[in-house]
């Protein structure tokens, strides 16, 4: 039936249902409401791929990607200025896309070279710091993003070489000894404020601070509409670059180091200087989200960038699904959100994630919303 619609009708329909849900559940405070929309998605989802729905967005975004980009970032757009005025939502916003983000960049590494990272959260905490102790030297806030993504890129560096030279369990073990050693370090350096951590200025960009509501059509709008603006900014950016290093020659040695090394080797693709450069550069995007979480969050602590935190960073990359740039967003709006909307389960929402990483490896190990295959060779020559 839906066969006589175009594709991009279709997806922008699908595109638009969802931005209604988000609004409508953002808004929701029961426990009960929450879960009766969740059910109510679930089903919706259900049925949405019995009719085609799923096929005709895939078909959409093979055809027009920038359409369906544009579309999805309309939307998410609209969701933002639904809750211009409202602190919290827009505080939950703003971190996912942050969390989206710094998911993109393990996906470099995860998802396209296949360079196992367990220390997200440290690099994350490695922007955020940088961030604290240049806006107090007086250094301005918006030279602080590149800046924390350079030092992140630079101690992914230092590690990147027990970390190349290892593989599998043992590459993942370096990784988690650094996320255990960083968060020491934080606690005995008072340089970096111990224990207590460091006060974050608020950012200022061109005299634009972002700790001053703005006004909208004659209301005052929460700060935090600032913070959520910078973070979509950056978080288009970080996906369009991650797009396109997917769809260049580059990505396609990346996923051929993946895949099989050996094989790679053997028709002279540089196994360890594709790993570095994933690597690094995927270190980069979460030190430069970093930066910008400490900025928002006007304070940084050591207990905020613990291994913990890394795990919960990992599973995002798996339960989104690995190399799925899609998949990310969708995973970081279920991470965070979720356990705000549903208090009775905060306290146990590692147990939960746990779960449902579990759950995702033994029943859909490809994750939410998978990969395709790799179109070598897309229509069209482009």
């Amino acid at each position: 039936m839906l066969n006589r619609f175009p594709p991009l009708a279709v997806a922008a329909a699908a595109v638009l249902a969802g931005m209604v849900f988000a609004i409508v559940f953002m808004e929701q405070e029961s426990d009960v409401a929450v879960i009766s929309l969740i059910a109510a998605a679930a089903l919706a989802a259900w049925l949405a791929g019995r009719a085609g729905v799923a096929e005709a967005v895939s078909r959409a975004a093979l055809a027009s990607p920038g359409a369906l980009s544009a579309l999805v970032a309309a939307a998410g757009l609209g969701v933002v200025a639904a809750f211009a005025e409202d602190h919290f939502p827009l505080l939950m916003l703003a971190t996912v896309m942050l969390y989206a983000t710094v998911a993109l960049g393990l996906n470099v590494q995860f998802g396209y070279a296949g360079v196992v990272n367990f220390a997200g959260a440290a690099f994350f905490g490695i922007g955020a710091y940088t961030s604290a102790k240049l806006v107090g030297s007086g250094v301005p806030a918006i030279l602080s993003l590149p800046l924390g993504g350079l030092f992140a890129a630079l101690v992914g560096l230092a590690l990147v070489v027990p970390v190349v030279r290892t593989r599998g369990h043992y590459a993942a073990v370096v990784t988690i000894a650094f996320a255990v050693l960083f968060k020491t370090f934080l606690e005995v350096n008072d340089a970096f404020g111990g224990p207590q951590g460091l006060p974050v200025a608020a950012m200022n960009v061109l005299g634009w601070d972002f700790g001053d509501a703005p006004t909208l059509f004659g209301a005052d709008a929460s700060f935090y509409l600032n913070y959520a603006l910078a973070a979509f900014a950056l978080l288009a950016l970080a996906f369009t670059l991650v797009r396109r290093l997917e769809r260049s020659w580059l990505g396609l040695a990346l996923d051929a180091v993946r895949l099989d090394e050996t094989g790679a080797a053997c028709y002279g693709i540089g196994i360890r200087r594709n790993k570095i450069f994933a690597f690094v550069l995927g270190n980069a995007i979460i030190g430069v989200a970093g930066a910008l979480y400490g900025c928002m969050q006007g304070y940084v602590a050591p207990t905020s960038f613990t291994f913990s935190d890394g795990l919960i960073l990992v599973a995002i990359v798996l339960l989104g699904g690995m190399g799925s740039p899609w998949g990310m967003i969708l995973a970081a709006a279920i991470v965070v959100v979720l356990p705000e909307k549903l208090q009775a389960i905060q306290e146990y929402r590692f147990l939960l994630f746990s779960a449902v990483v579990i759950a995702i490896l033994l029943f859909r190990p490809s994750g939410l919303l998978p990969r395709r295959v790799r179109r070598y060779f897309p229509e069209g020559g482009r």
